[in-house]
């Protein structure tokens, strides 16, 4: 049974990256949080193991075919079990939670996080997708209904921490940081030949693998870019990308007055997870310091907007707006799947894309129905040209 004194958490993609460390923190400090419901796709072992461990009030599994392995795993405790996308979305507004972690993959996070915030769940969002398909429609749901969103992302979260304490301080540029990835060096022959196997060796960052392939596209930091415009109310000339490939300054903003605030710390996700399920309260943590002996030396470059495309292309989808970065996440979904399947080359993932942007129909102000036929439509057709 829920217990009253603590923080009740519903993690959505419990068995992801942000997951299973999100559970680690939940673990460090048990006094304070108790998880009530935990959800995952497709990996119904670890989920199994996650719900014996935690014992949550639910779990939910968006694979149907898993239902019955989930049921009969936990028939001998009390955990109630449902199956299917939709029930991931019910999941999101059960009554007793007080924070939703939406740490889903991709487009599949729409409809929960839009379920949590109509039932004024506080929520920390680790799933960018959700404000890159549907910003517009979040911001204004999340304003009726008086929801919280805490970025769990480590730029947007180290950006929430800068502006942290700056009341109505007018912001003049956000600065977002990117390590450039396992690529940064290479040449664009060299990028030609490159796999999948390869561009999954991240340098600093221990993540999933979509979200991987995204950083060595340089996608992840196209995402970032409309996700902080949302986030954060700027417009998009405000909004800067440097690469910085210690990844020790995670983001930075710069003030009306021209003072530059930066977040520092280990690249370590937990600290963001922590900071946002806490907030405004920081706990005492055992995690890595920082060590300015061993790195004496911070250096920043340019981002290429030729070797790295995808970054162009968010950048053209946060201006043009409407559904257009619906239609950029789709694409990318598909291209990324097929990518790591060694279907198509690195490339080539931009050359789908920038096609598939040209050719989908763009719809200035979307509805939700809108971004769920634009989701449908550009994932058929970017298929199409892969094929």
């Amino acid at each position: 049974m829920a217990n009253d004194q603590k923080k009740q958490i519903a993690i959505l993609g419990s068995t992801g990256s942000i997951g299973t460390q999100a559970l680690e923190v939940i673990s460090e400090n048990d006094s304070l949080f108790e998880v009530y419901a935990l959800t995952a796709n497709n990996n119904v072992d670890l989920l199994i193991e996650q719900a014996r461990k935690f014992q949550p009030e639910m779990v939910a599994i968006g694979n149907e075919d898993h239902y019955h392995t989930l049921k009969s795993a936990l028939s001998d405790l009390p955990v109630k079990v449902f199956a299917g996308t939709d029930s991931i979305a019910q999941v999101a507004e059960m009554q007793p939670i007080d924070m939703v972690l939406t740490a889903m993959v991709g487009y599949s996070g729409l409809k929960p996080t839009i379920n949590a915030i109509k039932a004024g769940k506080k929520i920390a969002l680790a799933n960018k997708e959700t404000l890159v398909v549907a910003g517009e429609l979040i911001c204004e749901l999340a304003a009726k209904y008086n929801t919280p969103i805490i970025p769990v992302d480590s730029e947007h979260s180290a950006i929430f921490q800068c502006l942290a304490g700056e009341g109505n301080n007018p912001v003049e540029k956000l600065i977002l940081t990117a390590s450039g990835g396992p690529f940064r060096t290479k040449s664009m022959h060299e990028l030609e030949s490159v796999t999948s196997a390869q561009a999954l060796k991240h340098p600093n960052w221990d993540m999933g693998a979509k979200i991987t392939i995204d950083s060595a596209s340089m996608m992840n930091k196209g995402f970032e870019i409309i996700e902080a415009k949302w986030l954060f109310g700027v417009t998009p000339d405000q909004i800067q990308v440097v690469v910085h490939p210690q990844s020790i300054i995670h983001s930075m903003v710069q003030f009306a007055d021209g003072s530059i605030k930066a977040q520092l710390g280990m690249p370590d996700m937990k600290l963001p997870i922590q900071y946002a399920m806490t907030y405004p309260d920081r706990l005492k943590t055992n995690f890595q310091r920082f060590d300015f002996d061993l790195c004496s030396q911070f250096t920043f470059e340019k981002p290429d907007l030729e070797r790295f495309r995808n970054l162009a292309f968010a950048y053209y989808a946060m201006d043009k707006g409407g559904n257009m970065p619906c239609i950029l996440n789709a694409a990318n979904e598909i291209v990324v799947a097929e990518f790591l399947k060694n279907k198509i080359g690195f490339l080539q993932m931009s050359d789908i894309i920038e096609a598939v942007m040209a050719s989908a129909e763009f719809i200035a102000k979307p509805t939700y129905d809108d971004y769920v036929k634009t989701d449908t439509f550009v994932r058929i057709k970017t298929k199409e040209l892969i094929k």
